[in-house]
């Protein structure tokens, strides 16, 4: 929370939260977030037995241009498959495989329309079998409008749950979200774990693919913890 004294923002570690034992759900725009800006907290809560998942909302084909249909077809099968190798290096090879919703890169769907409802009763469904107390995802202040479209279906999945489920913000590509009322932090990875798990993006790391998106490898690697941001306090 906001001290009234100094106006700061109040910082926690996670496990001297009141989300301390709280079952985590990650939700990532694109295979790749979850490691940049949610793979400790991935790690802490694996380690505690209190990862309900990870999902991740695009299918990741708009990185890069395609001669046809089979091409884009085959980064897509090649993203999955990233992804979840990169979950079991942070979480370890008993982890669940993460879920896949497959909206289009960078074609989110809008709040209020069937796709957008669909999916947000799924995550809510999801929320209910899994037992999710808390869902991690990147901010709506995130300069992409796919990260964006993940913090507003997070906080509708959240209010279809039908049990309490808090929404933290996390940050890839962004800064601190302005109206954070409070501020968890992880235990921080140990060394190379992140660059690890994030070398399993070979399509996103190299030209496997051809001229297109790169990823900036050292920006995601320069904090060993993550920072959670809560809009409400305890809300």
């Amino acid at each position: 929370m906001v001290s009234e004294k100094t106006g700061r923002l109040a910082t926690l570690a996670l496990e001297r939260s009141p989300w301390r034992s709280a079952r985590w759900l990650v939700i990532a725009p694109h295979a790749d977030d979850e490691t940049l800006g949610a793979g400790a907290l991935i790690h802490q809560a694996a380690e505690a037995g209190r990862l309900a998942g990870v999902v991740i909302l695009t299918d990741g084909a708009g990185s890069h241009d395609h001669p046809d249909l089979a091409s884009r077809a085959r980064l897509v099968r090649t993203r999955r498959l990233e992804a979840g190798r990169a979950v079991r290096r942070l979480a370890g090879d008993a982890a669940a495989p993460p879920v896949f919703l497959d909206w289009p890169d960078a074609q989110p769907a809008f709040p209020g329309s069937m796709a957008f409802e669909a999916t947000a009763r799924r995550l809510a469904a999801l929320c209910r079998e899994r037992g999710v107390d808390a869902i991690a995802v990147t901010g709506p202040d995130d300069p992409h409008c796919d990260h964006q479209a993940a913090a507003q279906l997070a906080r509708r999945a959240a209010g279809m749950a039908r049990r309490p489920v808090a929404v933290f913000d996390y940050v890839v590509w962004g800064a601190a979200p302005p109206r954070s009322k409070l501020r968890i932090t992880t235990r921080p990875l140990r060394a190379g774990l992140r660059a690890y798990a994030l070398s399993a993006y070979q399509s996103q790391l190299t030209p496997m693919f051809g001229p297109g998106f790169r990823l900036e490898k050292e920006r995601g690697l320069r904090a060993a913890s993550d920072t959670l941001y809560r809009r409400d306090a305890y809300g």
